[in-house]
C-alpha cells in the first residue's frame, strides 16, 4: 500500500486500487470479445460453415456476458451481434 500522505486519504487509496482492478478486468473481457469476433470473421472468410456457427454462438455469449457485467452497454452488445451476423451472412453467401 502506498504511504499515506496528508492529502491522500485511506479511502481514496482504496478507491484507486479498486478502479485499477476493475479496469484490468474490463480490459480482459473486451479483449476476449474482440478475439471471439475476429475468429468468427476469419472463419467466415475461409467459408468454414460449421466453424462459423459455433464461433458465432461463442462470440454472442461473450458479448452478452460483457453486457451483463456492465463492461459494455447492452445496446452496444446487441448492435455488435447484429453487425456480426450481417457480416457473416455477407461473407458466407456466394458472391454474385
Amino acid at each position: 500500500m502506498a504511504k499515506k500522505k496528508q492529502t491522500r486519504h485511506r479511502s481514496a487509496l482504496k478507491a484507486l486500487r479498486q478502479s485499477e482492478k476493475h479496469a484490468r478486468h474490463n480490459r480482459q473481457i473486451k479483449k476476449t470479445v474482440r478475439l471471439a469476433i475476429r475468429a468468427v470473421v476469419d472463419a467466415a472468410k475461409a467459408n468454414d460453415v460449421t466453424k462459423v456457427a459455433a464461433l458465432t454462438a461463442k462470440a454472442s455469449a461473450a458479448l452478452d456476458k460483457a453486457a451483463k457485467g456492465g463492461t459494455i452497454h447492452w445496446k452496444a452488445a446487441a448492435r455488435k451481434k447484429s453487425r456480426l451476423a450481417a457480416q457473416v451472412r455477407k461473407l458466407a453467401s456466394p458472391a454474385k
